[in-house]
């Protein structure tokens, strides 16, 4: 690639300091991160979700070091920036949340997110004063780097079975003093609502499109007060749906009519690098 990782964290602060809002979109591997990168998306991140799917693992039993081999073969297919979904850091120590943005600008990463979520479900999330040391751990790892590096974190008590839209916005003011540059809170349920954490905050806020009913619109989001709008893992999901429909009517009419739907391959490859 011709674009240095500088250069790549200058394109992506600047995406988060220009007006309205933008889309970052979730690729899975080399191939996907092309075709977007070729539709004219302007960054790209990865998935957690999408990412363990590819490894035939489900979300969250994906390692550290599976994560970041995912996320540099992103990185190496464009010249976009790139960010990564670093879950809660793969560990549940501050250092274990620093080490994990050490290691992410290694693979060229210019963003990645750090959640409060812990992975055990007799305990979903840490507790406020926790989850805020590892974002604090995190930020001070990330302005340790040599390269400018967009540290995001993530309020996931709507996701992880507390949907309390006012500790959630505690959290994510808390995470905001720490020095996180954006925000992040996963599953809010209406507009409202987010347009209520927006004005609640100074930094730039991430919203997740995904969850079928409480994905809305672009300019809706952007009216909202949303800086920088995700996909998750929901073009994976569009793939895959893709591939069990083709697949199931294979197997069980033996038709193929699908592809009569799919794109010719001289198009497809018309993304791809000789």
């Amino acid at each position: 690639m011709s674009v240095s990782q500088a250069e790549k964290a200058r394109k992506f602060r600047a995406l988060h300091d220009a007006p309205g809002a933008f889309v970052i979109a979730n690729p899975w591997d080399a191939g996907s991160a092309r075709v977007l990168a070729g539709l004219g998306f302007q960054a790209l991140a990865s998935s957690s979700g999408a990412k363990a799917g590819v490894l035939g693992k489900r979300d969250g039993k994906v390692t550290r070091e599976e994560a970041l081999a995912n996320a540099r073969m992103i990185v190496n297919a464009t010249d976009l920036p790139v960010a990564a979904d670093l879950e809660k850091g793969f560990g549940d120590t501050p250092n274990d949340a620093a080490e994990t943005i050490r290691q992410a600008v290694g693979v060229g990463l210019v963003g990645g997110s750090i959640e409060d979520a812990t992975g055990n479900p007799d305990q979903p999330l840490f507790d406020i004063d926790t989850a805020t040391v590892r974002i604090k751990a995190a930020v001070e790892a990330a302005r340790s780097l040599p390269v400018p590096f967009i540290l995001t974190a993530r309020a996931e008590g709507f996701l992880r079975g507390k949907p309390d839209l006012g500790d959630v916005i505690k959290r994510l003011q808390a995470f905001e003093a720490a020095g996180a540059d954006v925000l992040f809170a996963p599953g809010l349920p209406d507009l409202a609502s987010v347009k209520k954490v927006c004005g609640a905050l100074r930094k730039p806020f991430n919203f997740m499109v995904g969850i079928r009913g409480k994905s809305f619109s672009k300019a809706e989001l952007e009216a909202a007060g949303v800086k920088r709008i995700s996909l998750a893992t929901s073009l994976y999901r569009a793939a895959m749906t893709g591939l069990i429909e083709a697949a199931t009517e294979v197997k069980d009419k033996g038709t193929f009519s699908y592809l009569d739907r799919t794109v010719p391959t001289p198009d497809l490859n018309a993304f791809m690098k000789d």
